[in-house]
């Protein structure tokens, strides 16, 4: 182009695979008026240089579907736009080399079942057919998945670049931007060194480049660059074009043909970052230089496997930057702090699997301003104030990059850029034996050992049960039979107010919360098709004013979620008060024992009854008290100023002496809850799931005629067959069901498990997953009436099924 547009409805920033597939599918849905911009040619950062294998499965049934559209979209891309993708579905390989990878690679198998992917285990000598140069000796199994494949990187993204020209979008390469302008929240501008650009939309698809351009408009995108190296060899007998992908974790190594050679490449246990002091400005088709000593650990690993290494001849060696992310899982989304502004980016040296997908899927979200499905793992609202710091977020994006390819164990946390948010408590707990984990930088006690016992406060991972496993037993316990103290001011909490909370909140939230001061109500907010956005507690303090709790890890999204729903012309507003507040939740029958000898206000049943908010003083402190349960037993959850924090906490600890309390963690709720039948967002329930389905249909508000946000999507699937329904699940206690186990109902696949844990109480393995029948349709009788079996790493184990908590006795008492 010579000249830029002065204005466009939407703005790419990017001309890679992620951008290029953005602009691709907007043009497929008839949005003409977009200007994709690439301050260099297109391909010229990352995509260029990229390795190019095309895996699917993942543990998000979501974007494994996302991934498989990928692959859908590349075989016929070619054939539309008459430019050559590369692409070819030679089938991926992945393999096993010792027992405990065996078990991973088995659940990996199942998880496929679950999600309708095809894919067989194979024993070694079944693998070294497929992969003939390869020695085996130390392999015990492997894993093909023949829908995976291989793509030329440049290839597919020139390819998509053509088919959005073909659909009327307009490509601008050389154009660099310098700076965006926001006006009331809303993205307005796109500033570049040849004009300014107004736009309604802007995504950033810029790649390792997006954290710094994403700053120009105060939005923050937690990635780095993280130097990925790999070479190419010379031709090798025996190599032929349809060799699959193969994935040896083990070895920590990739490979793929290429002209009669082969790509090896890898993810060592010590990354090496780039760009600490800042990106330049142009990095374009260019590579880093070899450093064959940090390479060669991995190419002495790879010549194990491959023999015929030791005597290849290296055509090229690539050291290229890329951009990863502190989770591993690359960002999607509109940004938080900016309407308008959508992100793609951190693919995380997959992007060539993603790009398909992604570009769909983002594509879609600034279209209708929603994305197709729920795709929670790779939400940029997953993210905290912890990756604020870019030192924080190269520190952990480093940890995880090590652990591409190491076993993915259950439970497992990381270790890096700790401590950093930290309860009031964290001394007294860390001194008594906890057990820390992570979310969103803050740290959370897990369990606790007995340290008088031997116990050390440190998780050993295996697939079967973790040495964890008796001490949150003990805390469960101790919640069931006595009272315990959990540490949860790490739960997020915001207040509401203004003259028209109620009206706001009562449109945004499914369940009534127009209730008198003093009230709290668990409620959903759902989206427009009646799914479940979040999940919360919401309590009235005053005319004006409410208080909302929610989890840890939504603290973004729901705050996000709750801002942008407030109907426009209405006086409310949003404030995080997260880090004003600790919180002790003091859980079990005992609970109002304890509580009552630090207190005058009366705790009894009838002056502070159920589902009630009360600002009270306790211990000398004042704080406000909640009502509420999510382990299914009597208690309240106290909301304390932090500077009074310890003094509530060792007076509650000292009272609690002669009633037997105890420091209980997060895996005692999670057992907890599971007994109950408490749902989990992100897990149980989501955007995609309605109450309905969820069994949650008595905290939506549809008797009433008021409007609220969703309800005419509850009523149409109310007056119809449902198409899936939440179901418990339980079995033999040796089984780990941890979550994404096949569902089958008379010998037919139904669904999969959401999740899965232990009751301590009832002494079973217990799951929740949907039931599905889209077609005749889902109801109570139904579920209830079938023989149903769970299919754990490959084998099936027979279940029962429940829809009513399986631990129900504790009704009497949480309710008096």
């Amino acid at each position: 182009m010579t000249e830029l547009p002065s204005s466009a409805k939407t703005v790419i920033i990017g001309g890679g695979i992620v951008g290029c597939s953005v602009a691709y599918h907007l043009g497929r849905m008839g949005q003409t008026d977009v200007l994709l911009l690439e301050q260099g040619k297109l391909t010229c950062g990352s995509t260029w240089h990229a390795a190019g294998l095309v895996g699917q499965l993942r543990t998000s049934a979501n974007i494994t579907q996302l991934l498989g559209y990928s692959v859908a979209l590349y075989e016929r891309l070619e054939q539309e736009t008459g430019l050559a993708t590369g692409w070819k579905r030679n089938g991926g390989l992945r393999l096993a080399c010792n027992p405990e990878r065996w078990i991973e690679v088995k659940r990996q198998a199942t998880t496929a079942t679950s999600f309708g992917l095809e894919m067989h285990l194979l024993d070694a000598k079944e693998a070294q057919k497929l992969w003939p140069l390869m020695q085996i000796d130390d392999v015990v199994g492997a894993a093909f998945l023949p829908t995976d494949g291989q793509a030329s990187p440049s290839d597919i993204a020139m390819s998509l670049a053509k088919g959005a020209r073909q659909k009327g979008v307009t490509i601008a390469e050389e154009v660099k931007v310098t700076g965006i302008e926001v006006e009331g929240g809303r993205v307005r501008a796109v500033v570049t060194d040849k004009g300014r650009i107004t736009c309604e939309k802007l995504v950033i698809g810029a790649g390792q480049w997006s954290r710094e351009i994403g700053q120009k408009a105060g939005v923050n995108i937690p990635l780095v660059s993280v130097q990925h190296q790999y070479l190419i060899t010379e031709a090798i007998d025996g190599v032929t074009s349809n060799l699959p992908t193969l994935r040896d974790p083990d070895r920590l190594t990739y490979w793929k043909e290429e002209v009669g050679g082969l790509v090896m490449g890898g993810y060592e246990p010590n990354p090496m970052p780039w760009a600490e002091r800042g990106l330049p400005d142009r990095f374009e088709f260019q590579l880093l230089e070899d450093d064959l000593e940090h390479f060669e650990p991995l190419l002495e690993l790879a010549i194990g496997r491959v023999p015929a290494m030791q005597t290849a001849g290296i055509k090229q060696f690539i050291n290229g930057p890329e951009s990863f992310t502190p989770d591993g899982n690359f960002i999607l989304g509109e940004a938080p702090e900016v309407r308008g502004i959508f992100v793609g980016t951190g693919f995380n040296a997959f992007g060539i699997a993603s790009g398909g997908g992604a570009g769909m899927a983002l594509a879609e979200w600034v279209a209708k301003g929603e994305p197709p499905y729920d795709l929670w793992p790779v939400d940029i609202r997953r993210f905290g104030k912890n990756t604020l710091d870019t030192n924080w977020v190269r520190t952990r994006t480093l940890e995880a990059y090590a652990k591409h390819y190491t076993m993915a164990w259950p439970f497992e946390e990381h270790h890096s850029g700790r401590p950093l948010r930290r309860s009031p408590l964290y001394d007294r707990l860390k001194a008594q034996g906890a057990s820390f984990g992570e979310k969103l930088g803050w740290e959370r006690p897990n369990w606790f050992a007995d340290l008088a016992g031997g116990e050390t406060p440190e998780d050993r991972y295996s697939y079967g049960r973790q040495n964890w496993f008796a001490a949150v037993g003990r805390e469960h316990a101790a919640a069931r039979e006595r009272v315990a103290v959990f540490d949860q001011t790490s739960f997020a909490k915001f207040v509401v107010t203004g003259r028209d909370a109620e009206a706001a909140l009562s449109w945004i939230c499914a369940n009534d919360v127009a209730k008198p001061a003093g009230h709290l109500v668990y409620t959903q907010m759902l989206n427009a098709r009646g799914g479940i956005e979040c999940d919360l507690t919401v309590g009235r303090l005053s005319e004006t004013e409410y208080y909302i709790v929610t989890g840890t890890g939504f603290a973004t999204h729901d705050f996000d979620w709750i801002s942008r729903s407030i109907p426009d012309g209405l006086d409310a507003r949003v404030v995080d008060v997260t880090s004003a507040y600790a919180v002790l939740s003091v859980m079990g029958p005992r609970s109002r024992d304890v509580l009552q000898a630090l207190t005058d206000h009366d705790l009894s049943n009838g002056a502070f009854p159920f589902g009630r908010a009360k600002r009270m003083t306790l211990a000398d402190a004042p704080l406000l008290a909640l009502r509420v349960t999510y382990v299914g037993e009597l208690g309240w959850e106290l909301h304390i100023p932090v500077e009074f924090a310890l003094t509530v906490y060792d007076a509650l600890m000292a009272e609690g002496q002669r009633h037997g309390i105890a420091n209980a963690g997060y895996r005692a709720i999670e057992s907890l809850r599971l007994e109950k039948g408490y749902r989990a967002w992100g897990a149980d329930i989501g955007p995609d799931h309605s109450p309905l389905v969820a069994g949650l249909g008595w905290a939506v508000k549809l008797k009433s005629n008021r409007p609220f946000q969703g309800r005419e999507a509850l009523e149409a699937q109310a007056n119809g067959k449902l198409p899936r329904l939440l179901a418990g699940f339980t079995t033999d206690p040796s089984i780990v069901l941890l979550g994404r186990e096949t569902i089958y109902r008379d010998g037919k696949r139904v669904g999969w498990l959401s999740s899965g844990g232990y009751g301590y109480t009832v002494g079973r393995s217990i799951g929740y997953g949907y039931v599905r029948d889209p077609e005749n349709g889902v109801d109570r009788n139904k579920v209830l009436s079938g023989r149903y079996e769970l299919e754990v790493a490959t084998e099936r184990v027979p279940a029962e099924v429940f829809l009513d908590p399986l631990y129900d006795p504790t009704m009497s008492r949480i309710k008096s």
